[in-house]
């Protein structure tokens, strides 16, 4: 069975143009850690959470070549990292502050994963590399609603221009900024800045919106 590839699957979702879009964004599983504080401060608390959402999420992905296969297990690529964003205020999300960032980081995991197969996948964690904490990760559903999404090109700083084009489009669409407790600045990373130029990265852009 040919492997299923969240990316091309939905291309509604992790595919979108570079002008701004209006998107209904389903309900999806994900593993979730909640920080706070720069995400570039190296070897900072953002950095450990990504490191253990990736070694929780290929803990799963390997499952079945341990002997452990989950019912409903199919073969499939492990979905790109995503993050919530935000300012403890509430306010417009303000790139200069990253000191002062809110984050939940996260990756999409596929349909058969359940509260028993997680678990299963922090107990491998757990065994093979114990100085990470998987207890500050949950595994749980979110629904993120309707939203102006847009594809941004280049570094993260230069985010708020495409950012402004996006609340534009909101103008012209009468659509109005639904931030709040439970819907945050979104953005879904499709490249690893590590190995590929800033000005190649793309990065996915979602904003939380309410019709007028």
């Amino acid at each position: 069975m040919e492997k299923i590839d969240y990316k091309k699957k939905y291309k509604n979702l992790y595919q979108p143009k570079t002008q701004p879009s209006v998107i209904e964004v389903p309900e999806m599983c994900f593993i979730q850690i909640d920080g706070q504080g720069n995400p570039n401060e190296e070897d900072g608390e953002y950095q450990r959470a990504v490191e253990t959402l990736y070694a929780l999420s290929y803990a799963i992905k390997m499952m079945p070549k341990k002997g452990n296969t989950p019912p409903c297990y199919f073969e499939y690529v492990v979905a790109p990292l995503e993050g919530l964003w935000w300012l403890g205020d509430l306010d417009e999300f303000d790139y200069s502050c990253k000191s002062k960032f809110h984050w939940t980081s996260m990756i999409r995991q596929p349909e058969f994963v359940t509260e028993e197969v997680f678990a299963q996948a922090c107990e491998m964690v757990r065994a093979k590399k114990p100085h990470l904490d998987v207890k500050i990760a949950r595994l749980a559903w979110f629904s993120e609603g309707l939203c102006v999404q847009c594809m941004h090109h280049g570094s993260f700083d230069d985010e708020p221009e495409t950012l402004a084009e996006m609340k534009a489009f909101m103008e012209e669409e009468k659509l109005l900024s639904d931030l709040s407790q439970t819907r945050r600045h979104h953005e879904i990373y499709l490249s690893d800045p590590r190995k590929i130029e800033v000005s190649k990265m793309k990065t996915i852009l979602r904003y939380p919106v309410r019709r007028m």
